[in-house]
């Protein structure tokens, strides 16, 4: 089956079912037999919409285990470290951010702590259900999402969606997604110490607001902030599960990081299936 023109495409549960398949395996190419990149990233925006049930999108808790077991758990200092380097004005602890979601929204939609706010077209907040079991934490939007307001809808995004379909879970509904920054740094530049310091209590609040199973932080800004481990490198950080604030953290690469290097692929997947038996432990 291919997805181009004339022939019969591959519906999203499908080309997650194959792409677990392929990395089961060993094999690690980006695109599946038959597709394209467009088309297999169209289909991973589609992920998990069929209503049908087959166990949640086909994960099988006996075809995919997690290597290792749990790992040990490192704790994250507490969140005002964040506050460091910002000016008392700009910073704000989460404990003194509202505690109704509603309100905390409407705060970050107007927010202007930093300089970010004057060239932004849109406050990118979240996506996905306040209720879910897993939050994935990126680092900053991009122009789509500067555009759309939504978290992770590029080629990345819709990547990102295709992965987590390969263990059943989808923002649709088990999936919330925030940033460490709301608003678009210029040119996709990294995020500053002093952004960080000053946006990040809206994601941290977001968290105790959640309360989800477990937290997914894709690069290195979002890992750690949430690991408190500055200047550790990702490649030491993924592979075991920290904890913030009693919430299990599992750490890994940006979906973006895998559309330019395919070997770190199977460690992604190799992360989300240490992710999944945490959250099933749960």
């Amino acid at each position: 089956m291919t997805g181009s023109e004339g022939s019969t495409s591959l519906s999203a549960r499908e080309a997650a079912r194959l792409l677990r398949q392929r990395l089961e395996m060993g094999g690690g190419e980006l695109f599946l037999d038959g597709m394209t990149r467009d088309e297999v990233l169209q289909q991973a925006a589609r992920a998990l919409t069929d209503q049908e049930s087959d166990g949640g999108g086909g994960f099988d808790r006996n075809e995919v285990s997690a290597p290792g077991g749990l790992g040990s758990a490192a704790v994250a200092p507490e969140a005002a470290r964040v506050t460091k380097g910002v000016s008392e004005e700009a910073a704000v602890a989460p404990s003194l951010l509202p505690d109704d979601y509603e309100a905390l929204r409407e705060m970050a939609m107007a927010c202007t702590r930093c300089g970010l706010s004057s060239g932004r077209t849109r406050v990118v907040f979240s996506d996905g259900p306040s209720a879910a079991r897993l939050m994935v934490v990126g680092e900053a939007p991009g122009a789509n999402e500067d555009a759309s307001g939504v978290p992770f809808v590029g080629m990345a995004g819709q990547f990102l969606d295709l992965l987590l379909a390969t263990v059943a879970l989808s923002r649709q509904d088990s999936v919330y997604i925030a940033n460490v920054l709301k608003c678009r740094p210029p040119g996709n530049r990294d995020p500053q110490p002093d952004e960080i310091a000053a946006c990040s209590p809206f994601l941290l609040k977001q968290i105790d607001l959640v309360k989800p199973r477990a937290l997914l932080a894709v690069g290195s800004f979002s890992a750690r902030l949430l690991t408190g481990r500055e200047g550790v490198a990702l490649g030491k950080l993924r592979g075991t599960v920290h904890t913030y604030h009693g919430v299990p953290l599992v750490v890994t690469y940006h979906p973006a990081a895998l559309l330019r290097n395919r070997r770190w692929i199977r460690l992604f997947w190799e992360d989300l299936q240490l992710l999944r038996s945490v959250i099933d432990d749960s």
